[in-house]
């Protein structure tokens, strides 16, 4: 009877045991949800050489070459969101390492992979839409640069944060303007510089844009009409109303009066000027709580809605992942060239997807361009890595930046030159995203003479440094082109 006793209890224990697994199960699996964060989708493009001996043997190892490379683009970009360009390839081997090559662990899936194709520039293609974890990406990189001792990170600087807290009285009626609380305001001030961040005064950047602007009217200055462009406004506005009604009860004892003041609601929003998007927006009720006057009501509201904004809460919107902007392209002959334009905006590291909205051979094609790049200056950062890798692709200058404003860019395709060449050069040239592309890469991409000779006429910078490295292919291509 003991045996059966004893195996009962096991058999209890172990149907206890595993319930715990199971219950435990789904909290496992949202904590490693939770710890990945969240995800970005890219867009990116594989290239492989198909001249190549290895793959002349196997043709299932020229996919596979194809796909990783398409991974590991997808990854580059990834990481791209967070580094400088030129950082990313002055330590591509460290980052290569890191991060680069874990793929099954940070892609969370790929959701669309193009056939490939062999095109006309000698290479075979592949198109990938996969959704990146940012989170391991960001940590990783964030703990790299610790151990390394290098600044990898993009430098955002010190936000500028803008606060304006506005008190309503149920009393007074929505009739009456709202008063400004100084109290409130203060206290988040302060907590935003205890940060280390700028506060900014709206009111005040304002003024001195208009009195600059009337100076230089008056004088003629040049130098004070730039003055008014560097007045930029803050970053970040935070924004909040709080409601509230007095509450008079009277001591029947002694008849004196005696008034309180219960908060009705408040609400607070904070918005990324850089973007206009509201990136936090919260409505509050207090229950059960009156304050002896106004002054100590907004100085605890003003502590409530401090709580609401971390140190971290401003680090990750300003290291945004992506923008959004307009491209306007004037003077793509045909639909097809429009289309070869997009696959080679798809290629590029900042790029991180695009949408071929409208086409017009006669007027503006319009694409959709989902953009990873720092906050400085937007117009010299798209000349410098979309403009130029276009153009160098070509071999002249073929596409100008030609107006932007705002979130929309306008570029012009020259069509000066003979279109039939323009096109060839299209199809032929060695693909725009290998302009840019780091040492590594190119070694891993072009394994024949030929298809490294192509790259050296567009990137000979780092064809020079695999040389230099000891790649004698690299050597051969650069004494090949200098014959020219």
């Amino acid at each position: 009877m003991g045996e059966n006793l004893s195996v009962k209890c096991k058999a209890v224990v172990f149907i206890f045991l595993t319930a715990a697994v199971f219950l435990l199960l789904p909290f496992q699996t949202s904590s490693l949800a939770q710890a990945q964060g969240k995800t970005i989708i890219v867009s990116a493009e594989g290239l492989a050489d198909p001249e190549a001996d290895t793959y002349q043997r196997d043709q299932g190892k020229l996919l596979d070459a194809l796909r990783q490379d398409a991974k590991r683009q997808v990854l580059e970009k990834a990481v791209g969101s967070y580094v400088e360009s030129s950082t990313l390839v002055e330590n591509y081997a460290l980052i290569n390492d890191k991060v680069l090559t874990r793929s099954k662990g940070l892609i969370k899936r790929v959701i669309k992979e193009s056939p490939p194709w062999k095109g006309q520039d000698g290479f075979m293609h592949m198109l990938m839409k996969a959704e990146v974890y940012l989170s391991p990406i960001k940590d990783t990189l964030k703990e790299m640069s610790k151990m390394e001792r290098v600044s990898l990170l993009k430098d955002y600087g010190n936000p500028k944060i803008s606060v304006a807290i506005t008190i309503r009285d149920a009393k007074r009626g929505s009739e009456i303007a709202p008063e400004r609380s100084q109290i409130a305001e203060n206290l988040l001030k302060e907590r935003f510089s205890q940060f280390g961040y700028r506060v900014w005064s709206e009111e005040e950047s304002q003024r001195l844009k208009v009195e600059i602007a009337e100076r230089a009217m008056l004088s003629n200055q040049a130098d004070a009409t730039v003055s008014v462009t560097q007045l930029k406004t803050s970053d970040f506005s935070i924004r909040g109303e709080v409601k509230f009604k007095p509450l008079t009860a009277t001591l029947r004892a002694s008849g004196i009066s005696i008034t309180k003041y219960a908060l009705t609601s408040w609400t607070i929003k904070c918005i990324d000027n850089n973007t206009a998007e509201e990136v936090y927006f919260n409505n509050k009720v207090p229950r059960n709580k009156t304050w002896s006057d106004e002054d100590a009501a907004m100085s605890d509201i003003g502590t409530l809605i401090g709580k609401q904004f971390s140190k971290d809460f401003f680090e990750d919107h300003l290291m945004r992942t992506s923008r959004i902007f307009q491209l306007q392209v004037f003077g793509l002959p045909d639909y097809d060239t429009g289309t070869l334009f997009k696959k080679e905006m798809i290629g590029l590291r900042p790029v991180m997807n695009v949408d071929f909205r409208n086409f017009d051979a006669s007027g503006l094609s319009l694409y959709e361009i989902d953009f990873a790049g720092n906050r400085g200056n937007f117009t010299d950062l798209v000349n410098d890595t979309v403009i130029r890798p276009l153009n160098r692709k070509f071999g002249e200058r073929v596409f100008k930046l030609v107006s932007s404003q705002g979130d929309v860019v306008r570029v012009n395709f020259n069509n000066e030159s003979d279109m039939n060449t323009l096109i060839a050069k299209f199809n032929n040239a060695p693909p725009a995203s290998l302009t840019a592309a780091s040492p590594a890469r190119i070694e891993a991409v072009a394994q024949t003479e030929k298809v490294m000779i192509q790259v050296a006429q567009i990137n000979p910078e780092a064809v020079k440094q695999l040389s230099q490295n000891g790649n004698e292919m690299a050597t051969k291509a650069l004494d090949a082109v200098n014959s020219f």
